[in-house]
C-alpha cells in the first residue's frame, strides 16, 4: 500500500513517531499493536499507528510479522561493512 497516494485521515507528529520509535527500540521482543498503544505515554489513533508502522517497515527499521513488530535497524558501520562483503547464495 502506498502512503501518499491514499486518504489519510490524521497524518503524525514527528513527536508520535519519536514515541512509537523509542517504545520499539526499548522492547526486549516482537510487540503487537495494541502493546505499543499501552506502552506509549499518550493515545494514539489505530490508523495513525498503522501509518507510522507502514513507514519504518518500508525505511527498513521493523519487521512486521504474524508474531509481532520488531525492530530490526542497526546503524553499526562495522554490520553494514560485512554485508558489504558478503555474498549471497
Amino acid at each position: 500500500m502506498d502512503l501518499y497516494n491514499k486518504s489519510i485521515i490524521h497524518y503524525p507528529t514527528l513527536k508520535t513517531m519519536l514515541m512509537v520509535e523509542k517504545v520499539l527500540k526499548e522492547a526486549d521482543t516482537s510487540i503487537d499493536r495494541e502493546e505499543i498503544k499501552r506502552r506509549l505515554p499518550v493515545k494514539i489513533m489505530h490508523q495513525t499507528l498503522n501509518l507510522i508502522l507502514q513507514y519504518l517497515e518500508e525505511k527498513g527499521f521493523i519487521a512486521d510479522s504474524h508474531k509481532g513488530i520488531l525492530w530490526v535497524y542497526n546503524p553499526s558501520p562495522k554490520l553494514k561493512k560485512e554485508i558489504e562483503k558478503g555474498r549471497e547464495i
